[in-house]
């Protein structure tokens, strides 16, 4: 299992029953291992973020940004969250 903050449960669940349009439609085309047999997670606690998508045997995240992520605020947290991904392993 990977590493995660226990705490980041419940903000995963939430986030799962309240995607992004572009979320869903991605969802409906991944779900039940579609491409390759890989199974993808939605909304996954990794280390202290949430991914929109994680596939554990191809260590492929996927990051939907939207329009929030366009401040200088987003770029930043995003920068830092893209920094930790790449470190972790």
């Amino acid at each position: 299992m990977q590493p995660y903050n226990k705490n980041l449960k419940q903000p995963s669940r939430d986030l799962r029953n309240n995607m992004t349009d572009a979320e869903q439609l991605l969802w409906q085309r991944i779900r039940s291992k579609q491409i390759l047999g890989l199974q993808i997670y939605r909304q996954k606690p990794i280390l202290n973020l949430i991914v929109d998508f994680y596939c554990p045997k191809a260590n492929l995240v996927i990051e939907f940004d939207g329009g929030q992520h366009c401040t200088p605020e987003g770029l930043e947290a995003d920068r830092v969250r893209d920094q930790a991904l790449k470190q972790w392993d």
